[in-house]
């Protein structure tokens, strides 16, 4: 009996400790963290760099010709911002489901939300076919995108931070971040190889009549199976535990939008700020030089007349740039503090904007013209990498679990119509303003700069704060 006895009390041991084992074991691996996280920003930055790429290249002639090739990239340029402007509405609706509900089932839904839109983007009509339809088809598959982005960034970085280490949370946070680099460098790789694939009949860098008529809907349609991709991956993720102990403890609020304004508003405003300059950044080097940079030379307001295929080789050698320095930004946010590198690295920007007519500029030598670009795509890039990766840790710290979806939302994607939706706009305005040269447009990312540096100085640090004790005091209604 003793001998029972003993060997049942081992047996409870053993089982306790098991247990014990098995709790303090993370919900999800790091494996699965990376996996989820990366790959759905990946897919939809993919979806959104498809479209951005198409407003430059054939969006302007197939949906908005209007004979003037300027007003037509305006108008092109307008679509493509309004999707900005939807995102704080996918903000809200999907910060409140990510806030109420989980992060996962929310992410499942943004995901699934972009892909149908971007799928369907690839089966339209053109102007020739249906008139002003087409564009205004264009324009709701466009809103419903930025809606369906408004939510998955913010998701996207939670599922990271909130499985993080306390001490590596930056380094996590970059995670969804180089969703950002790699969905360009896929997206405009695709464009590029299509356009190989049906070459002009008197160079293979000119856009083939084949290309305007049906192989720039390839991209568009082959998100679906990125998208099932994601979905896989996001459909083996685990609720994070701080949610579950924001559950468990009744910190749930009703209404995440009301809390979040009402008790966290300078946190929002000056979230929203200091993703200013990384917006601003990183439009003006993706979409507005690829404008300006395969504009002709000799035609008011003159560009650089480099072919889209070379120019596009460049933005992507520039896009590995961002892509490096963007894991790299994150064990430095986490040994120097977030707001220190922030402030560093937009000084710099500020710089880097009033030196624009010295790398943009046409001169008179095309291959010096192609190096001082070249040099340009990736010290922007690069320092697009050092603001852009620690926003992965720093918008989620400025706000407790309970509403913390929902707030960092609202910050990343107010900003997205300040900065990203007005920055193409505004850029190309300036540059026709300035009869073709570029000092006015640098000058507008300086300043958008200096806001962002203001409001770094106004936030407090956030590296450590403590996730599992910040779930908020609200008490659910």
């Amino acid at each position: 009996m003793s001998s029972i006895a003993e060997e049942a009390t081992v047996t409870t041991v053993h089982s306790a400790a098991a247990t014990k084992k098995a709790q303090s074991k993370p919900l999800n691996s790091p494996a699965e963290v990376i996996g989820a996280s990366l790959v759905g920003t990946t897919v939809e930055f993919y979806d959104f760099y498809v479209y951005a790429t198409a407003a430059v290249l054939v969006f302007p002639k197939l949906f908005f010709p209007v004979g003037n090739p300027v007003a037509s990239q305006l108008a092109s340029f307008g679509v493509f911002g309004a999707a900005m402007i939807a995102r704080p509405v996918g903000a809200i609706f999907y910060g409140h489901m990510g806030d109420k509900r989980g992060r996962k089932a929310t992410l499942v839904a943004c995901l699934m939300t972009m892909g149908i839109a971007t799928f369907l983007v690839g089966l339209l009509p053109t102007f020739k076919q249906i008139g002003l339809w087409a564009a205004l088809l264009l324009l709701i598959l466009r809103l419903t995108q930025g809606f369906a982005l408004g939510g998955e960034w913010s998701g996207a970085a939670l599922v990271a931070t909130e499985n993080a280490p306390a001490n590596k949370r930056a380094l996590y946070g970059t995670f969804p971040q180089l969703g950002a680099p790699l969905g360009f460098i896929i997206a405009n790789g695709l464009f590029l190889i299509i356009n190989f694939a049906l070459p002009h009949p008197t160079s293979s860098t000119m856009q083939s009549e084949a290309f305007l008529s049906w192989g720039w809907r390839i991209p568009f349609l082959f998100s679906s199976v990125m998208v099932i991709i994601g979905l896989y991956v996001r459909s083996k993720l685990a609720e994070s535990e701080t949610f579950k102990q924001a559950e468990a403890k009744g910190t749930i609020v009703k209404i995440p939008l009301f809390d979040t304004l009402r008790h966290h508003l300078k946190a929002v405003v000056l979230g929203t700020f200091a993703m200013l300059a990384t917006y601003v950044l990183f439009y003006l080097t993706t979409t507005f030089t690829l404008s300006y940079g395969t504009h002709p030379s000799n035609v008011t307001p003159s560009g650089l007349g480099i072919s889209y295929t070379d120019f596009v080789l460049m933005q992507i050698i520039g896009v590995v740039f961002f892509g490096l320095f963007t894991i790299l930004s994150g064990p430095l946010a986490d040994s120097m503090g977030r707001r220190k590198l922030l402030l560093w690295v937009t000084a710099i920007i500020i710089v880097f904007g009033l030196m624009f007519p010295i790398f943009l500029d046409n001169k008179a030598n095309n291959s010096f013209n192609g190096a001082m670009i070249e040099a340009f795509l990736i010290i922007g890039f690069t320092l697009m990498g050092f603001t852009f990766g620690p926003m992965g840790a720093l918008l989620p710290e400025m706000f407790p679990t309970n509403v913390r979806y929902t707030g960092s939302a609202i910050a990343y994607n107010v900003s997205s119509i300040l900065g990203a939706a007005l920055a193409p706009i505004i850029a190309t305005a300036l540059w026709a303003a300035a009869g073709g040269s570029t000092w006015m447009v640098g000058v507008y990312l300086a300043v958008a700069s200096a806001l962002t540096f203001i409001s770094l100085i106004m936030t407090k640090e956030t590296k450590d704060i403590d996730f599992t004790g910040d779930i908020g005091a609200t008490k659910a209604k």
